[in-house]
C-alpha cells in the first residue's frame, strides 16, 4: 500500500535549497561588487588633470616619500575619493532607509527635500551667523534635514501619503529651499564665493581633516540603519503585520528618521546636496536582492559610492583639464532614472 507524504514534506526542502542558492547569489553579487568599488577607487585616485599610472598610485597609497605625485594623491585624490566612499554610502543607505519606511519607490533624500533642507540651513549659518568650519554649521545641518522631513511627510498627506503626493511635496519644498538658498547667495558674494561648487554637491574640496569629522556622524547613521534593517522588513508589509511579528513601529520610525538626518546631514555638509544617488540605487538592487531590506542596505553601501566615484570621475574626463562637479553629474544620469519610474504603469496608478 502506497501512501502519499504530505505536500509540506516535499515542499519545504525545495524550499530550503531555494533559499540557499538564494543566499549564495547574493553573497557572490556582493563580493563582485566590492571588486568593482576597488576598482572604481582605484580609478578614483589615478584618474584626473594629470593621469598617474597605477604604480604611482600604489607607491602614493602604501609607499609615500614625498614626491609630487604621492603629495597630489596624499592630498588631493585620496581624501577626495575617501569623502565619495562615506558620501556615497550615506545617500545609498539613507535613500534605502526611507524607500522602505514610506513603502515608496520615488522616496529619496534629495526628492524628498532633506537634502535641500540641510543646504538651507548650512547656507544660513554661513551667511548670517557666520559659520566657516564643517563642525560649525554641521549641527544646522542636521536640524535642516530633520525640519524638512517632517514638513514634507505632513505636506505629503501623512500615513496616507501616495508616493506620488510625497514626491511632488518633496520637489517643491525643494524648489522653495534651493530658491532661497540662490538669493541669499546672490545677496551675499562671500557665501557665493565659498558654496559655489558646494551648492551643485562637490568632492573636490575634500581633506583628510574634513573626513575624519564626518565619518563619526555616518557611521552612527549607518549603524542605527543596519539595526532597524529588520523591523523595517516587517514594516513593508504593512503595520498590522509588523505588529504581529513583534515590531516596535514609532521606536523603528524614529530611528530611522534619526539615521537619515545623520546620513543626509552629515554628507550634505560635506559635499553639498547631491541628488538622485539614494533614488537610482536602492531601486536598481532591489532587482538583484528581493525586498529584503537587509540585503538592499549591504547593497546600497558598497553600490551607491561606485555610482558616485563613478561619476566623479566621468566629471573629470568629460570637459578634462575642467571639471563637472559630481551633483551635476549624477543629476544628468539620475534624470531619466527618475521619469522612468514616474512613467510605469504601476506607479501611474499609486
Amino acid at each position: 500500500m502506497l501512501v502519499e507524504s504530505p505536500p509540506e514534506a516535499s515542499t519545504a526542502p525545495q524550499a530550503t535549497d531555494r533559499n540557499r542558492r538564494r543566499t549564495a547569489l547574493r553573497s557572490a553579487g556582493l563580493l563582485l561588487s566590492l571588486g568593482v568599488l576597488l576598482l572604481v577607487c582605484a580609478a578614483s585616485i589615478a584618474v584626473g588633470a594629470k593621469p598617474l599610472p597605477l604604480a604611482d598610485v600604489w607607491h602614493g597609497v602604501f609607499h609615500h616619500s614625498g614626491t609630487g605625485n604621492d603629495v597630489l594623491i596624499a592630498d588631493v585624490r585620496l581624501p577626495r575619493t575617501l569623502m565619495g566612499l562615506l558620501a556615497g554610502l550615506a545617500l545609498g543607505v539613507s535613500g534605502a532607509v526611507m524607500q522602505a519606511l514610506t513603502r515608496n519607490p520615488l522616496a529619496e533624500p534629495g526628492l524628498m527635500g532633506v537634502n535641500a533642507g540641510a543646504a538651507a540651513a548650512v547656507v544660513t549659518a554661513t551667511s548670517f551667523l557666520g559659520a566657516t568650519s564643517f563642525m560649525g554649521f554641521v549641527w544646522f545641518a542636521f536640524a535642516g534635514a530633520a525640519a524638512v522631513s517632517v514638513l514634507v511627510y505632513v505636506l505629503g498627506g501623512g500615513r496616507s501619503a501616495t508616493p506620488v503626493r510625497l514626491a511632488l511635496a518633496g520637489t517643491a519644498t525643494t524648489a522653495a529651499l534651493y530658491g532661497y538658498v540662490n538669493a541669499v547667495q546672490l545677496l551675499d558674494s562671500a557665501a557665493l564665493d565659498r558654496l559655489r561648487f558646494w551648492t551643485v554637491g562637490a568632492l573636490s574640496g575634500a581633506t583628510l581633516e574634513l573626513v575624519v569629522s564626518v565619518a563619526p556622524f555616518l557611521g552612527v547613521g549607518a549603524l542605527l540603519a543596519a539595526v532597524i534593517a529588520r523591523p523595517l522588513n516587517a514594516m513593508e508589509m504593512g503595520d498590522d503585520t509588523a505588529r504581529s511579528l513583534g515590531a516596535g513601529l514609532t521606536r523603528t520610525r524614529v530611528l530611522a528618521m534619526l539615521a537619515v538626518t545623520l546620513l543626509c546631514g552629515g554628507a550634505t555638509a560635506a559635499c553639498g546636496p547631491i541628488a538622485f544617488v539614494g533614488l537610482m540605487v536602492p531601486y536598481l538592487v532591489r532587482a538583484l536582492t528581493g525586498p529584503d531590506v537587509r540585503w538592499i542596505l549591504a547593497y546600497a553601501a558598497v553600490l551607491a559610492p561606485v555610482l558616485l566615484l563613478g561619476a566623479d570621475v566621468i566629471g573629470r574626463v568629460v570637459v578634462r583639464p575642467s571639471e563637472l562637479q559630481v551633483g551635476i553629474v549624477t543629476a544628468v544620469i539620475g534624470g531619466p532614472v527618475f521619469i522612468h519610474l514616474v512613467r510605469r504603469k504601476r506607479m501611474a496608478k499609486l
